[in-house]
């Protein structure tokens, strides 16, 4: 990093204080963290592999949800690892470019997760409350540009965090950050100049997180509105398990997000550090158990 970059910030490294201090706790933590890394992994990959190799599961659903596992991959891969490097190492440190890249890849994986969930949930909307406009509603083509919105759409919403917080400025040339990896909400805490735009942003970030968890709400009440009118007991279930896997992942997932980040940056505390392990590390490494033991179609392929 040049010179001139730290003077204008008035920071060269952030200190990342991990989850504990205890270097016992931080050993059974370092294995902890490869092992979850490791079935993360392996599953989603899995995952990948068997949708990519089996043609009846060439369908849209299992599509986004293709993509719903690289991104997991790419989410803890941006995370884990050097997390893990630190354990071994014994170096807490990270650059402050470094730092604003993870943000940067953060964010937008974060974002991510949350349009393919939206995504997803209009799949299996359009699936059951409208099955005989499914194949000419969801075309591959429109697949397509729907998962290249997304991405594209990410990468843009994180890139003008990153940028808004590239020009804050800090009090000392070490910060300490209270957490495993470089947290904006954190950062905007740290800050020495004026941050009302950063919050202002942040805002809206939280209204899109929000946004894709009440189109998956409604979406869910008009598929159980359309479930409970099949007169057969057997079609409800059917019609129900087909839904199961994306429901338990949205309750996993919204359920952390939402109860960490819809507060002011102000209320962060030690205890949402624990909690991000349940989106960041949890959810990811769970998602393949869930859509492979929860859905029969990936069970048998």
């Amino acid at each position: 990093m040049s010179r001139g970059k730290e003077n204008d910030t008035g920071v060269s490294e952030f200190l990342l204080l991990g989850i504990t201090s205890d270097p016992g706790q931080r050993q059974v933590l370092f294995w902890l963290f490869l092992c979850m890394y490791l079935v993360t992994l392996a599953g989603n990959t899995l995952i990948i592999l068997v949708i990519g190799s089996a043609p009846h599961l060439h369908t849209p659903m299992y599509f986004f949800l293709t993509n719903l596992s690289f991104v997991d991959i790419c989410f803890t891969t941006k995370l884990i690892p050097r997390l893990l490097v630190s354990h071994v190492a014994g170096t807490w440190t990270i650059p402050y470019t470094h730092c604003l890249t993870q943000m940067y890849f953060f964010i937008s994986f974060a974002h991510l997760d949350t349009f393919l969930l939206a995504v997803m949930a209009l799949d299996r909307f359009v699936a059951i409350c409208h099955p005989l406009q499914y194949c000419s509603i969801f075309t591959p083509w429109l697949c397509g540009e729907i998962a290249a919105l997304v991405w594209v759409g990410s990468g843009l919403i994180s890139l003008v965090h990153t940028l808004l917080m590239s020009r804050l400025t800090f009090c000392s040339s070490t910060q300490e950050i209270s957490h495993f990896y470089c947290e904006a909400y954190l950062l905007l805490k740290i800050a020495c100049s004026d941050t009302r735009v950063n919050q202002r942003m942040f805002l809206g970030a939280v209204v899109l997180f929000v946004a894709p968890c009440v189109l998956i709400m409604v979406s869910y009440i008009c598929i159980a509105a359309t479930v409970l009118r099949i007169p057969s007991a057997v079609g409800r279930r059917k019609a129900f398990s087909t839904c199961s896997s994306h429901l338990s992942v949205v309750i996993l997932f919204y359920g952390t997000v939402l109860a960490i980040y819809i507060r002011p940056p102000d209320s962060f505390s030690a205890q949402d550090t624990i909690a991000t392990i349940m989106y960041t590390v949890l959810t990811p490494m769970l998602n393949p158990f869930i859509y492979s033991l929860r859905n029969k179609d990936m069970k048998e392929a």
